[in-house]
């Protein structure tokens, strides 16, 4: 959970700012839009492969030179 106190001297923007760079240094909105929607398992380890084969595929093209 994400916990700020507004500083002395510090504005609300400047507090918003600092708000949305702990949320997102925390994961929170990633969390929040991986969860959104059910998914299947199947769905994800899918999910999981093809990404896995675009990193080795991106690894390979970067060995060749």
């Amino acid at each position: 959970m994400v916990k700020l106190r507004l500083r002395d001297n510090e504005s609300v923007q400047d507090a918003v700012r600092r708000f949305r760079k702990l949320v997102e240094h925390a994961g929170i909105k990633k969390e929040l839009r991986k969860r959104e929607f059910f998914e299947k398992p199947s769905e994800a380890r899918r999910r999981d492969r093809r990404r896995a084969k675009r990193r080795a595929s991106t690894m390979n093209e970067l060995a060749k030179g």
